[in-house]
């Protein structure tokens, strides 16, 4: 009988994690490997997740880089095709990569905006799930986890195409669990408030935005990325192996504050 702690280890356990070269991803990531993951680090540029593969390779950690640009199809299923020929397997997919391309009001956005962001923010992570389906099948286990935002949860100004995205990831991950359970597939969603990342810092730059915010958590601060990581790696474990379906919070009570 294996401990509460043996739980969280991942030893063996193959892990993709997307939009993983900075920011939250890339905490994900780390955490991922530091608890024995073999990791697939991926995003867009080839140079950028070698560079990172290597780093995490020197402090004995097992990973490899395989750039992907989520919303292209061809590109997505490389990535498990490449991750299939070095591993074998794939046991853990983070769906983290995504994209806010506008901030304003929803009247004054094009249609290719709209495109754009649906194409990467919820068509992206629904076949790149469905890509890894039969392998986590095959397998009678797997970890989805779908990193969405409080603002799928709660609606605010100038985020509503973001939104609206970000609520859809929800509804994907509840349906994935319902229908996919029956295969030892669990699918969860995060959705973390107010990150101190590159993502978000039109946001965090912003010192008036960060003050109300200050004052409107319960916490009253900003998060750091790593804050997002332990969620992760109870939802990716066997800790948490009775846990699919869930909507995660991990926002300061961001959600719960007036």
């Amino acid at each position: 009988m294996s401990t509460i702690k043996q739980k969280f280890d991942l030893t063996g356990k193959v892990a993709i994690v997307t939009g993983s070269s900075k920011g939250i991803g890339l905490s994900i990531a780390r955490g991922l490997a530091e608890n024995g993951a073999k990791l697939v680090i991926s995003s867009r540029k080839q140079d950028a997740v070698d560079t990172l593969a290597k780093y995490f390779n020197k402090a004995g950690l097992e990973a490899i880089g395989i750039a992907c640009h989520i919303g292209e199809a061809e590109q997505r299923e490389a990535l498990v095709t490449k991750t299939i020929e070095r591993y074998g397997r794939i046991d853990i997919l983070v769906n983290n990569a995504a994209i806010n391309p506008f901030y304003g009001p929803l009247e004054s956005s094009g249609e290719e905006i709209f495109d754009k962001i649906m194409n990467v923010n919820v068509k992206a992570p629904w076949l790149l799930s469905n890509l890894v389906h039969p392998h986590m099948k095959a397998n009678k286990s797997g970890s989805i986890i779908n990193i969405s935002s409080v603002e799928g949860i709660h609606p605010g100004f100038g985020l509503g195409l973001y939104s609206m995205t970000k609520s859809a990831l929800i509804m994907l991950t509840k349906n994935q669990a319902k229908e996919w359970g029956k295969w030892g597939i669990r699918s969860n969603v995060v959705c973390p408030g107010l990150i101190k990342t590159k993502f978000s810092k039109s946001l965090w730059s912003n010192e008036k935005l960060v003050a109300g915010y200050n004052q409107t958590v319960p916490l009253q601060r900003m998060a750091e990325p790593d804050e997002m990581a332990g969620v992760i790696m109870l939802l990716a474990s066997d800790a948490g192996s009775y846990i699919t379906g869930g909507v995660y919070a991990a926002d300061g009570g961001y959600l719960i504050s007036g």
